[in-house]
């Protein structure tokens, strides 16, 4: 639950799903339950869990577990896997949601439990694209559970592409700056500042670093990233003024709704992966960034180098660290997908 950067040698294995490989086992949600079966997966080190006791957990029907390491907390997924859970509760920020969906890949495959988030973490960019409240009480969600109240979304899934069966399932990804500032993001936690507010202050800090900084700044730096679309088999065009195997900066995401409001891929976002591409840091592109993050998009972006487009998936050859939903990640060769639908309770 906590840690720098993952091995993938000690990520669970995504080959054969636990609901599949153990059928007598494993059982499903029992229908017409008069009481849901919960099961909560409880991040103690989370921002606002530190110091306070869980939620109903004197209620007979809620399954606490709070994993201390990825191991255990594939374990407890395994145990509320065997024991039919109606919900699955994730109680913790964005990071925690990264580890619950990565070590539960072996654990539910495509068939997920009906799922909860609690935002508790110092970001929460998952419940700002399902419209969660900032406080939301595990009594409110049920409650909201009850009444139907759901959202589906599918996740980000990176998978190594040198044999070994493992994935990393997330978000939010990013590489090149995105890995610079993740780096700032966490000395805005260390100081004090989260959610909207850290995320706004990194964007501004990383704008006047790219626009003023010298060569050697790591704010323009770029890093090899080749892309080819699985699909057609081509590579992602590149239009600036390096090497093409260079990017400067490259976002995926699922999400359809962002932090402080800001509409990276237009107004009307399409529903799915999407991606975000710069090849190079230009200083005039990097001026009008607060633009383009209100949604104005304009051809002279693209001829400069800057891309924004949905996909179904990419391999990707990244000779950098890449950041999912902020943690860091080894360079590598993979391959970017979408995960399994999920449904999520919403308010």
């Amino acid at each position: 639950m906590h840690g720098n950067i993952y091995e993938f040698e000690a990520l669970p294995s995504f080959g054969e799903p636990l609901l599949r490989s153990l059928p007598g086992t494993v059982r499903r949600p029992l229908r017409g339950r008069a009481v849901p079966l919960v099961g909560i997966i409880r991040n103690p080190r989370s921002h606002r869990n530190k110091g306070l006791a869980p939620e109903m957990e004197d209620c007979s029907n809620i399954l606490t577990e709070t994993p201390r390491e990825r191991e255990d907390l594939r374990d407890s997924l395994t145990r509320f896997a065997r024991r039919g859970i109606d919900y699955l509760v994730v109680d913790g920020g964005d990071g925690t949601v990264r580890d619950v969906l990565t070590c539960g890949a072996s654990v539910y495959g495509d068939d997920w439990p009906t799922l909860i988030i609690l935002p508790k973490g110092k970001t929460n960019a998952l419940a700002v694209d399902l419209g969660l409240p900032t406080h939301w009480s595990l009594a409110e969600a049920m409650a909201a559970a009850h009444k139907g109240n759901t959202l589906t979304r599918r996740p980000l899934r990176m998978t190594t592409r040198d044999g070994r069966p493992a994935c990393v399932q997330g978000f939010f990804m990013g590489t090149g700056a995105i890995a610079v500032g993740t780096e700032a993001g966490q000395e805005a936690h260390r100081r004090g500042m989260f959610n909207s507010f850290a995320v706004g202050l990194t964007i501004l800090w990383g704008i006047v670093q790219a626009l003023f900084g010298g060569a050697g700044n790591p704010w323009r730096s770029s890093v090899r990233t080749r892309m080819v679309d699985r699909d057609t088999g081509r590579d992602v065009s590149y239009r600036g003024n390096g090497r093409w195997t260079d990017r400067y900066m490259t976002v995926a995401t699922t999400f359809e709704r962002f932090p402080m409001k800001v509409r990276p891929f237009g107004p009307n976002p399409a529903p799915g992966l999407k991606m975000a591409v710069m090849d190079s840091p230009r200083r005039w592109i990097m001026a009008l960034l607060p633009l383009l993050l209100t949604g104005f998009f304009a051809k002279a972006f693209e001829k400069a180098g800057l891309h924004r487009f949905s996909t179904r998936g990419m391999d990707m050859d990244l000779g950098g660290s890449f950041i999912l939903d902020g943690e860091a990640f080894p360079a590598g060769r993979y391959a970017l997908e979408e995960g399994p639908q999920l449904t999520f309770v919403v308010p």
